[in-house]
């Protein structure tokens, strides 16, 4: 070695950046998400890098350039990390064969990261995939719903339909919008009852707040609902849509069986999909915003009270 040549024992992150081809920036962000320990800053207040440093950020700009996401190498150092820590007490290696194995061992935990990646990169490839075939909100639906919906004609559904069908998913879970799926499909296939539907509707948005509750007009409304309601179920009876329904019912339980220490039978189903988001039923339900004058609440509620009354 030249006598007037010695290499500092430390660096700045600039120079360190400047040596692996990467930025500062880079640097701190590798430190700010664990993948890379954050050396002492120096009585200048400023980060000194060493050999060991250089190397793991060389190692680190290498795998990167692969294309390997930064979380996926830091997980792989993690786990190496582990694996050395409980072989240090066999004995076993030194030098540069332990070496080699800390880099085997990083390689593998990422080959395996990589894998579970590309499982993930493909079925949110089909997902999309599904998504542009059927259109982007009847796409959105889980596949249950939208395969149930997928042979209608084009524009059979409106936006309305499948919001209430996306607000039912988020509630009562696949299967509660799977059965409300046949009430759109019997709207869609009947043009007289989508009109009426349409008719009652129109009704009950003109219940505004400048209709008191005890106006005429609130029971005449849940009338027609009511009148409505029973019409449409009828439709879904004879057509084989309830029967679908039941079947689904039926299928769904032989897959999905309730747990051996379940007490709430029916109910407990009822409430899967929002306690599995950590919502409860009742908490989901009043969480969803309608902005609905107490006038037209009042005409819901009586309507499903003539409702029970008919069955």
């Amino acid at each position: 070695m030249f006598s007037s040549f010695i290499p500092p024992r430390q660096v700045t992150i600039g120079g360190a950046a400047k040596f692996v081809g990467t930025t500062p920036r880079a640097i701190r962000h590798y430190h700010q998400i664990g993948l890379l320990p954050e050396p002492e800053r120096g009585s200048d207040d400023r980060r000194r890098y060493g050999y060991d440093e250089m190397i793991q950020l060389l190692w680190i700009r290498r795998m990167a350039d692969a294309g390997i996401a930064l979380d996926d190498i830091r997980d792989a150092f993690a786990d190496a990390g582990d694996s050395d820590s409980a072989d240090s007490g066999s004995g076993s290696g030194s030098g540069s064969g332990e070496e080699g194995g800390d880099v085997a061992r990083i390689l593998e935990r990422l080959e395996e990261s990589l894998v579970v990646r590309q499982v993930e990169l493909e079925q949110q490839r089909i997902a999309v995939q599904r998504m542009r075939a059927q259109g982007s909100r009847l796409g959105l639906l889980s596949d249950v719903v939208s395969d149930r919906l997928a042979g209608l004609p084009e524009g059979a559904l409106r936006q309305d339909d499948l919001d209430s069908l996306l607000v039912t998913e988020r509630i009562f879970g696949v299967l509660g919008a799977s059965v409300q799926a046949s009430r759109f499909i019997a709207l869609a296939t009947h043009p007289g009852l989508r009109r009426e539907c349409d008719r009652v509707d129109a009704a009950e948005e003109a219940l505004d707040n400048t209709v008191a509750v005890d106006d005429h007009r609130v029971a005449e409304v849940a009338a027609e609902r009511a009148a409505f309601e029973a019409k449409l179920n009828e439709v879904i009876e004879t057509s084989g849509l309830a029967q679908a329904d039941n079947d689904r019912f039926d299928a769904w339980e032989e897959s999905h069986p309730a747990p051996a220490d379940d007490d709430e039978g029916a109910e407990g189903t009822a409430e899967d999909a929002g306690a599995a988001r950590g919502t409860s039923l009742v908490e989901a339900v009043q969480m969803m915003p309608y902005d609905f004058s107490p006038a037209r609440w009042r005409s819901m509620e009586l309507a499903q009270e003539l409702a029970l009354e008919l069955y």
